[in-house]
């Protein structure tokens, strides 16, 4: 067993009955990183965090951290700390009182637990507003408090269940730059379960791709990015066309894909601006659709509609051969 505090998962499963939720996760989640579970809805990733916090039941194998199995303990004695997607703070409670709650449960005297709620509030910048109540606040400032209550206990591992979710798209990403930066500062390990492809590119130090109750592939943003193993992977992760071939398939990045006079007869189905780039999408003879992402100048230069005949070319060197 690993020393310092890496969480491990030993054959987890998760049954519900007839449906296996969760089956036979084995994965080291390295102490200090910044982890994305990232997923399409259903494929088990929600109750994969819901059982290393303890709020869900393990229905086979175990959970280590810093090298004690906690798959038994009570959510309080884990050394982890849950943010839940909805931010369930206390109404009645003033922002103060809402993180100090877990320390006024365990006995902390009233100065103390608020001495150290202060200190979490500072952590995320709302020291300004400790006496106000929860439905005062936006829900950037809900949910920075939601994330003080959460590590007022100082965990060893902070899980985040879909914690933009609830955001506006600038407040989100804004919030994305603030929570890795708090990472980093803190040096504990984040857990963090989106359906986001770009949420987990952004955020994370090792996405973690989960479909149909199984981890499909895990490694650096960059490499599972770059190198998707499976084809759902390569079409989950975004920025990959699937390209069927005599010997296999294989993906090709839609930014290597180039409209020209020589290649593959399709035509095109959809076009899409989006700024510094557009979006064609073309549909080959053999029904296989393909993404082309094109420098906005470059596409303006010879412009194109749905229902063009197009040729599209990529670098052979560009192919990224599927494992399975």
């Amino acid at each position: 067993m690993r020393t310092g505090y890496d969480l491990e998962l030993v054959h987890l499963t998760k049954r519900y009955g007839d449906t296996v939720a969760v089956r036979d996760l084995n994965h080291v989640f390295v102490k200090g990183s910044y982890v994305c579970l990232l997923g399409p809805s259903g494929c088990g990733k929600s109750s994969t965090l819901r059982m290393i916090a303890g709020h869900e039941d393990v229905s086979e194998g175990s959970i280590v951290l810093d090298s004690q199995d906690v798959s038994q303990l009570p959510p309080a004695l884990r050394g982890t700390a849950m943010m839940f997607q909805n931010y369930a703070l206390f109404p009645h409670l003033s922002v103060r009182d809402n993180v100090a709650f877990s320390l006024r449960m365990k006995g902390v005297d009233k100065a103390k637990r608020h001495a150290r709620a202060d200190e979490m509030l500072a952590l995320v910048d709302m020291t300004h507003l400790a006496d106000r109540l929860p439905t005062q606040l936006s829900g950037g400032q809900q949910q920075r408090v939601a994330l003080a209550r959460a590590l007022v206990t100082e965990p060893k591992v902070l899980l985040l269940d879909e914690p933009l979710s609830a955001l506006d798209p600038f407040l989100r990403i804004r919030m994305r730059g603030e929570l890795k930066k708090l990472q980093r500062e803190l040096g504990i390990t984040f857990i963090h379960v989106t359906h986001g492809q770009d949420e987990a590119l952004a955020l994370a130090d090792e996405i973690v791709v989960m479909n149909d109750a199984v981890i499909e592939q895990s490694g650096p943003a960059r490499d599972v990015w770059g190198a998707p193993r499976t084809e759902f992977v390569a079409r989950f992760i975004g920025g990959h066309n699937v390209i069927a071939l005599p010997s296999g398939k294989a993906t090709v990045r839609a930014d290597a894909v180039t409209l020209g006079d020589d290649g593959l007869a399709a035509t095109i189905t959809a076009v899409e601006y989006q700024g510094a780039s557009v979006a064609v999408t073309s549909k080959l003879e053999t029904g296989d659709e393909v993404l082309a992402l094109l420098p906005e100048e470059q596409f303006f230069n010879a412009p194109k509609s749905p229902g063009d005949a197009v040729r599209l070319a990529w670098d052979e060197r560009g192919l990224h051969r599927l494992e399975a």
